[in-house]
């Protein structure tokens, strides 16, 4: 069973209104602001049917999640879940590699930053870049929870206020069928150029990792549950509110971005929607898009401090992280383990200054062995939760068949990674490798245990 202590010492600080903007700016992320021009010039059109076989499964996903919190809110998320329905194994894996997840995607997000801020100043060192945002985040998530709620509240606003702009302006443009850079708007777009798929089915499917990860960081609501004001109340919004928002911030974008220009007009390294307002003729706008994407990739880095800060206080509590980990701050906040991750995140600069070129898909990769991880968790504890007859008010649809096909897809997206490009192979390479650290770090827990614990029979009486 859960520890109930380990929720202890934080403060309640979330709202609604802040709970509900970090549910919205996890599902909209630089996987969307950047990663989408490089796979809609590696894919096309077709690029869509990637992100809506992976919404079904981030839906599904969503309400496994929605279920186990409402059965109990607890910061420990998914680690606490894991470790009371697999094992206290399963809870020190899931734990760790959610810490990869976010160490690696906030390596992404800093080198997004970099790439962003180029575009403005191409002579600034970007390396520099990377570090003076990684220093503002940290100190954001070191001052308080109020802090960090209030920031994500805006910087999930203006991408929300973004991405609405972009979809009315790009749907007006289809309607009226305008000339975008030369040449006219319109859904005959999505078949021009070689077709819908112009490049082949096995591109797309090759796409599924990056599009994945566009979708981390939407469980980041279930972690908030143990410092939301009313949780039961609070967080079923919370979890109905990323699916529409994953059908329309996604999938419609990739749609009209396909429509508004052709596939080709969009490369790698550039955000889609920069390239789409420029080529419109309003470069003050492509100067705002790109503004906006700076302060998603700052947000997501700054939510992956959040997060991991939270989840190794609770690892640490059972002696699985280091022990700094596990106190908190006078301001009510694990400055331990937020300190780790920013670490790592300052690795990730170093990183970027040797190979900037493949910083961004190298980091995202091996992010998404941590997104798949955390998502099939949650999944496989909703369905052990079904099985001990403990379902809650706020039940996961299909289940448990929705369960093993959404097991069955994220199955599919780790082992067609040796088989996309040279970065995904690189990701892939590394599971062994985290396999058996993760394996020798828990036989080290395990042994540690066993020497703390008494000898048989020292507690009956004499």
């Amino acid at each position: 069973m859960a520890r109930p202590e380990l929720d202890e010492g934080y403060r309640q600080s979330l709202g609604n209104r802040q709970v509900q903007m970090i549910a919205i700016g996890g599902a909209i992320g630089v996987g969307l602001f950047l990663g989408a021009g490089g796979r809609l010039a590696a894919a096309g059109p077709a690029l869509v049917l990637s992100y809506a076989a992976a919404g079904l499964a981030a839906f599904f996903v969503m309400r496994a999640l929605g279920e186990l919190v409402l059965y109990r809110p607890t910061s420990g998320s998914f680690v606490e879940y894991a470790n009371e329905f697999v094992g206290p194994w399963a809870g020190f894996a899931s734990g760790w590699m959610y810490w990869i997840n976010w160490a690696f995607t906030g390596i992404a997000e800093l080198t997004a930053v970099a790439t962003y801020v180029a575009y403005w100043a191409p002579g600034f060192p970007q390396w520099l870049t990377a570090l003076i945002s990684l220093l503002f985040v940290l100190a954001v998530n070191l001052l308080s929870v109020r802090l960090f709620g209030e920031l994500e509240f805006w910087f999930a606003l203006l991408k929300v206020l973004a991405i609405c702009a972009f979809l009315v302006i790009a749907l007006a443009v289809v309607l009226l069928a305008v000339d975008v850079d030369g040449g006219q708007a319109g859904a005959h777009n999505l078949t021009a150029n070689g077709g819908f798929f112009p490049n082949g089915f096995p591109v797309v499917l090759m796409s599924l990792q990056a599009v994945v990860f566009a979708y981390s960081s939407i469980e980041l609501v279930g972690i908030t549950a143990g410092e939301t004001k009313n949780p039961r109340e609070i967080m079923p919004k919370a979890v109905n509110g990323v699916i529409w928002r994953i059908a329309l911030f996604y999938v419609g974008s990739i749609v009209l971005l396909s429509m508004v220009l052709p596939w080709t007009a969009y490369s790698a390294g550039t955000s889609p929607f920069v390239t789409f307002f420029g080529a419109l003729g309003v470069p003050w706008a492509a100067d705002a898009m790109n503004l906006i994407v700076i302060t998603a990739a700052l947000s997501s880095c700054n939510s992956g401090l959040y997060a991991t800060g939270r989840v190794l206080r609770s690892m640490a509590g059972r002696g699985e992280a280091p022990a700094f980990c596990a106190p908190l701050s006078p301001r009510h906040v694990p400055m331990g383990g937020i300190l780790m991750t920013a670490t790592v995140f300052l690795g990730g600069v170093a990183l970027f200054y040797f190979v900037p070129k493949r910083a961004f898909d190298i980091a995202t990769a091996v992010a998404s062995l941590g997104v798949v991880t955390t998502w099939a968790t949650l999944v496989y504890c909703q369905l052990r939760l079904r099985r001990r007859r403990l379902g809650s008010a706020f039940p996961m649809p299909g289940s448990p068949y929705s369960n093993w096909l959404t097991l069955g897809f994220l199955g599919l997206v780790v082992l067609l990674m040796p088989l996309a490009d040279e970065n995904q192979r690189v990701a892939f390479l590394c599971l062994p490798v985290l396999a058996a650290g993760i394996a020798i770090g828990w036989k080290v827990v395990s042994s540690r245990r066993a020497g703390d614990a008494p000898p048989p029979g020292a507690d009956l009486p004499r």
